[in-house]
């Protein structure tokens, strides 16, 4: 695995818990429109399912789904975090940082270090060659 892929593999995660909480806020405004009729007449014996039950219980284990991915995520960014520290150039260390552990597009950061995109782009090839990958 290259440092780059190492690295981004938080990224990724953040995106895909991003991707489960909307798919949550989805499930809630179908749940939130799922209705009961209720009428004298008796229900149909073939029609077993609990609409509102079951989108609940979606609800739920995609929400257990979410908590472990975060404490997965928590758990990579910690080692990531550790990576990086490990270099020895402190300004290598703080565009990995911005880039890998805040999530930043790399005009945020020529911004905040005060570098031209050139200067960020060579700075970032430097500091993927100072990473050391844990096996």
């Amino acid at each position: 695995m290259k440092a780059r892929d190492y690295l981004g593999q938080a990224f990724r995660l953040d995106q895909r818990i991003n991707s489960k909480i909307e798919q949550v806020r989805s499930l809630n405004d179908l749940a939130a429109k799922c209705t009961s009729t209720i009428t004298g007449m008796p229900g149909n014996p073939n029609r077993g399912k609990d609409s509102i039950g079951d989108t609940i219980a979606k609800i739920v284990d995609l929400q257990e789904e979410i908590n472990r991915d975060i404490d997965a995520l928590v758990d990579l960014k910690a080692e990531i975090y550790s990576v990086i520290r490990a270099i020895d150039n402190v300004e290598c260390q703080t565009l990995l940082e911005l880039r890998y552990l805040s999530f930043m597009r790399w005009e945020e950061i020529a911004v905040q270090l005060n570098y031209g995109m050139e200067n960020i782009y060579r700075l970032h090839r430097k500091a993927l060659n100072l990473v050391s990958i844990p096996s």
